[in-house]
């Protein structure tokens, strides 16, 4: 018997958008065998594996809507301070370690209640790495440490930056791991056209992007046959190509809603016996 994959994308604070789509997967009865989760997608997916209910979805709302805060990102004095002394970025990582811990408490990947796998980029080895085991709040952190904005997390002495890096959707991941049915949970811009960037601060996130959507369209081309794939509508929301005010929480919750009607919408529209 295959296996449900539930596939979490990165995108910052956009990722609010997933919750959405999971309470409305979620409401339509499905349950994940296997949790994936890349950049901020490894927080919703961590929360998702540690308790496979529609109360995580709950859990996840609040945590989204305390993300911005002071809680884990200094202000301009500090962030200055940081820059100065590591020349590398502008926050530590340990408040975002320290958050995920808080809400699901000192414990290691394999027991987690739903089997679950986060991916960040090794450094040393230039290399895509999936975190299957050990502490849940380092690996997720690694997975998020976003360049420039958080500095590379050691683990076992090899330094590791966000997973987005390598791999932001990885649906690839999930065929290979024997997933037969693939829910893909994302922050809404691979539904968005391209537009050439006209500031210099768009050039890298265009480019980025580039990469990202061809990792993207490459798995989703290789796919096999008997494997089903679901990518969920994220709405009318616009989830901008440059995500420069990562710590508006504002539209949070109209990223939730938004994501959330799209989807039920979408999962609703399936034929009788693909609902659930």
């Amino acid at each position: 018997m295959g296996k449900t994959a539930f596939v979490f994308g990165g995108g910052g604070m956009l990722g609010a958008s997933e919750v959405g789509m999971l309470r409305a997967v979620m409401e339509a009865g499905h349950r994940p065998d296997l949790v994936l989760g890349t950049s901020v997608g490894a927080i919703n997916g961590a929360v998702l594996a540690a308790d496979p209910t529609l109360d995580c979805v709950g859990e996840l709302t609040a945590t989204w809507e305390s993300l911005g805060g002071r809680e884990l990102f200094s202000g301009p004095l500090q962030r200055l301070r940081v820059a100065a002394s590591t020349g590398t970025h502008l926050h530590s990582i340990e408040p975002l370690r320290a958050l995920i811990e808080r809400r699901l408490g000192p414990v290691d990947i394999e027991d987690l209640a739903v089997p679950f796998q986060c991916c960040a980029a090794s450094i040393e080895r230039a290399a895509e790495t999936w975190f299957t085991q050990g502490p849940l709040a380092t690996a997720v952190s690694a997975s998020c440490a976003v360049p420039g904005m958080f500095g590379p997390v050691q683990i076992n002495g090899e330094h590791y930056l966000d997973g987005g890096l390598v791999n932001s959707l990885p649906v690839g991941r999930a065929v290979a791991l024997g997933a037969t049915e693939i829910f893909v949970l994302h922050v809404g811009r691979i539904e968005q056209p391209l537009r050439v960037p006209s500031r210099p601060w768009e050039v890298a996130t265009v480019a980025f992007e580039i990469a990202r959507r061809h990792r993207f369209a490459a798995d989703m081309a290789a796919v096999p046959e008997g494997v089903t794939v679901r990518v969920l509508p994220a709405g009318s929301v616009q989830a901008p190509s440059a995500n420069l005010r990562y710590r508006n929480t504002q539209k949070v919750r109209a990223r939730i809603d938004e994501a959330y009607q799209a989807s039920r919408a979408y999962l609703e529209s399936l034929p009788a016996g693909e609902q659930a």
